[in-house]
């Protein structure tokens, strides 16, 4: 029997963009729909999927008046069916929930009431992430955050900015993306340049510790665990990160460091994947991660990490890309003799604030080393 609900508005939509992931789409749904209260509404997005998910999906929407199926008639990829998503949806606010990824047990129901508390328009989460053996890693903000009260300002907590991008752990008022004109934009790490605009954009955050999502991770076939080209996309995505920056008239201004130091790191997390960028490409991908960081390294300079993050840093900076080869193979045969992680050395320097004239240093330094 198919089980309706009143015809008042939702006060939470849940977009669920689908793409072949039958095995998991089913399990994905039941701890969304688990929440049996009517002041919720799904839209999951058929993206052209090539299996029987899409059957799926209308089967949902058969029994439970809460799910609409909304089919594409050509694929837009994860960024175009969550924007799919928006245009039918008709909460207050809006949850992006990835198809092969779930909700624990009472998520809904906790997430709706801290909504309720205080009207954030943004709503930030804590996750886990749960591998294929059965084990889970909790993602805290607690940690991030302190004693700092919420809700609050980004102002209040830059810090944040440092939160996983996923769009996945922060639900936002529904009117907030069409007043600062926020989408999603194609390709891999569309993510980029969605949650930071929208951190920054949002006149209140509210931060719930509880874990309300847990993100399956090596799902088989994930892009981003992929060797391809398309890892470069990365830098479009920062592209229209910082344009925006630049079109917001100085409001956004104050977040350039955090946001710089983040870009780079990404960016060598990205390149540091040895599943990623496919080998012949890797000295390009570094070459562009040295633009970037010329182009975009604040006047005021930004706080480098300490440790062998810190080196890395250096060594873009200096375009030393040999340099940076080779401390990679070293590091990953530690890590082989040792079976985990390397600690950094000792004598790297825990902190330090680097600046442009760092990076003419770098130039200086980088055509004696041959890097280029």
């Amino acid at each position: 029997m198919r089980r309706e609900t009143p015809s008042t508005s939702p006060r939470l939509t849940v977009i669920v963009p689908v793409y072949g992931v039958e095995a998991f789409l089913g399990e994905c749904l039941d701890s969304i729909l688990s929440y049996d209260g009517t002041d919720l509404e799904v839209v999951a997005v058929d993206d052209c999927s090539p299996d029987g998910s899409g059957a799926i999906l209308d089967a949902y929407a058969a029994r439970d008046s809460r799910v609409k199926a909304v089919h594409l008639l050509q694929n837009k990829g994860l960024g175009g069916a969550r924007n799919a998503g928006l245009e039918h949806a008709s909460g207050r606010y809006v949850w992006f929930v990835d198809s092969d990824d779930v909700l624990p047990e009472g998520a809904v129901r906790a997430v709706l009431d801290r909504l309720a508390l205080h009207e954030p328009d943004v709503l930030v989460i804590d996750h886990a992430v749960f591998f294929p053996d059965g084990r889970f890693e909790p993602k805290p903000t607690a940690p991030l955050l302190g004693d700092t009260p919420v809700p609050l300002h980004l102002s209040q907590a830059p810090q944040l900015l440092r939160l996983a991008q996923s769009a996945c752990t922060k639900i936002t008022r529904r009117g907030l993306l069409d007043e600062a004109k926020l989408r999603f934009r194609s390709g891999l790490y569309e993510d980029s340049a969605y949650s930071h605009p929208l951190l920054m954009a949002a006149a209140t955050i509210d931060v719930l510790h509880q874990v309300c999502y847990l993100y399956r991770q090596q799902t088989p076939g994930a892009i981003t665990s992929s060797v391809s080209k398309r890892h470069f996309d990365v830098f479009e995505q920062y592209q229209r990160l910082f344009d925006i920056i630049e079109s917001a008239g100085g409001r956004y201004d104050v977040f350039r460091p955090e946001l710089f130091r983040i870009m780079i790191n990404h960016y060598l997390v990205i390149l540091g994947h040895g599943a990623r960028v496919p080998g012949p490409l890797r000295r390009a991908f570094f070459r562009r991660m040295v633009e970037d960081y010329r182009r975009r390294l604040p006047a005021e300079g930004y706080t480098v990490p300490g440790g062998q993050d810190g080196l890395k840093h250096s060594l873009v900076r200096r375009n030393a890309y040999a340099a940076y080869a080779a401390l990679r193979s070293v590091h990953r045969t530690r890590q082989r003799l040792t079976g985990g992680p390397v600690t950094a050395p000792a004598r790297i320097p825990v902190q330090r604030t680097a600046t442009s004239r760092d990076v003419a240093a770098g130039q200086q330094a980088a055509s004696a080393d041959h890097a280029g």
